[in-house]
């Protein structure tokens, strides 16, 4: 089984979306998780919303600190949030600089989600 960890400032948003593709996508094969630098406590309820159009429940989430998860992981990814990322270990690293979706219109919103959901798929067929 793969690891793969999703690192954000509040893990509310894009952390929390590429945790669920990943975990969508990569079936038993995968152990995803997501966290963040400083997290919010809660899941956007935005992220929520444009999840569920596509059949994913995100209440079953839950926004956590970097001090919550451990262990080795396969691939870390930080979501574009840059030095407020602190470096975690792994065999891979990227960072996606995505843009933070937070107070985006809705297509707007849904384009992240879209793009996270590319580069999911593509992060996967890579471990």
């Amino acid at each position: 089984m793969k690891r793969i960890l999703f690192v954000c400032v509040e893990n509310s948003n894009r952390s929390q979306m590429a945790e669920a593709f990943a975990r969508i996508y990569g079936g038993e094969d995968i152990e995803a998780l997501s966290a963040g630098s400083r997290p919010s406590g809660k899941i956007n309820p935005k992220a929520v919303l444009f999840m569920h159009e596509l059949g994913y429940d995100l209440t079953t989430h839950t926004s956590k600190s970097l001090d919550d998860v451990a262990g080795a992981f396969d691939a870390v990814i930080t979501m574009g949030c840059g030095d407020q990322c602190p470096w975690v270990p792994a065999k891979q690293r990227m960072d996606w600089a995505l843009p933070d979706p937070k107070h985006m219109e809705d297509e707007a919103y849904r384009g992240v989600r879209d793009d996270i959901a590319r580069r999911v798929r593509a992060l996967l067929a890579t471990l």
